[in-house]
């Protein structure tokens, strides 16, 4: 209870304080306006870079993925194709 009286007192006299100091708080802000805008733009081109690099990398995996997948139906196709080569030379051989 003690602690909701002393929140209640401070931002009291935050509120009165702030009234009387209106000009003062207004310089800081203008001051540290410039400051959390650079801030702030340099957090959004770091945001931006990673983003951008993430999708980069989900790219190349989608597209080694497909690499894989295209490796191994061609390998089911040589497969298949060696068998049908097998199955003509038994067909050449039995017909002579």
């Amino acid at each position: 209870m003690s602690l909701l009286i002393g929140g209640v007192i401070s931002a009291i006299f935050g509120l009165i304080s702030l009234i009387f100091c209106w000009s003062d708080f207004m310089t800081i802000v203008k001051g540290s306006l410039p400051i959390f805008l650079l801030l702030g733009g340099a957090l959004a081109v770091y945001v931006g870079i990673d983003e951008l690099q993430e999708k980069i990398r989900e790219e190349r995996q989608r597209q080694e993925e497909k690499l894989e997948k295209a490796q191994e139906e061609i390998e089911l196709v040589k497969a298949q194709a060696e068998r049908y080569k097998e199955e003509l030379d038994k067909l050449k051989e039995t017909k002579q």
